[in-house]
């Protein structure tokens, strides 16, 4: 968990993300006066989506922060991703109801019992990101969302709807938002404007783009990607 207090931070907008900053930048600024706010930031590979989450992490200096990372390879596994959201506030859980504590250890493998009630999961899920807010802010940031397990993703989606006022946003990236997200707000990325395109690809490879620079092989505009993040799985 990473835990911020020196106060808000000015993070560098994002070149051609100024848009979508700016949604990113009022989310953080609405959990910080104490509302609850759930996103879902969607777009092909490669389009940015996981620079502008750690322009989102960035605004958010003064927050606490947990992240989680969907990953292909444990999609079979249930809660994979819950835990590793939820595992640096794990010593929290003594402060839930006993009912709601004993369904995470036992889906999290601390106690050995007969498989919770899915209800009662995202319950526990719930009571315990607030309790974490209650002391602070609290930030989650789930990236690779599409690779997300079913299970984690049902019960994130679940604790993301049932937020009222407590301190928490959440915001997830996804290439697809799923069947389990589909109901959250949404930002669609989409891809640079060619100038904006074209001053990043000669950022990278120390060029200076000029008109005449610009030849019938440059990609068509609806090709065009964003050097935001260079994430094999964004």
């Amino acid at each position: 968990m990473d835990k911020r207090l020196s106060g808000p931070a000015a993070p560098t907008v994002l070149r051609g993300r100024a848009g979508e900053c700016a949604v990113l930048d009022a989310l953080v600024g609405d959990v910080r006066r104490g509302e609850s706010r759930s996103l879902v930031l969607t777009g092909e590979a490669g389009i940015g989506k996981t620079a502008l989450l750690e322009h989102l992490i960035g605004s958010a200096s003064d927050l606490t922060v947990v992240r989680a990372v969907g990953v292909e390879s444990e999609m079979e596994l249930p809660f994979a991703s819950l835990h590793q959201l939820c595992g640096p506030v794990l010593h929290r859980l003594r402060r839930l109801p006993a009912p709601q504590r004993q369904a995470l250890e036992i889906v999290f493998g601390t106690t050995a019992g007969a498989p919770p009630d899915r209800f009662l999961v995202g319950l526990a899920v719930l009571s315990l990101l607030a309790d974490v807010a209650d002391e602070h802010p609290l930030l989650c940031v789930i990236d690779d969302a599409h690779w997300l397990d079913q299970a984690s993703a049902l019960t994130l989606a679940f604790v993301a709807r049932r937020l009222l006022a407590e301190p928490v946003g959440m915001v997830f990236a996804a290439r697809q938002p799923g069947e389990a997200l589909r109901h959250l707000a949404e930002l669609e990325v989409k891809g640079l404007v060619d100038g904006d395109a074209r001053t990043l690809l000669g950022s990278a490879v120390g060029f200076v783009w000029t008109s005449a620079s610009a030849t019938a092989s440059w990609p068509r505009r609806g090709a065009t990607r964003s050097r935001c993040s260079r994430s094999p799985g964004d």
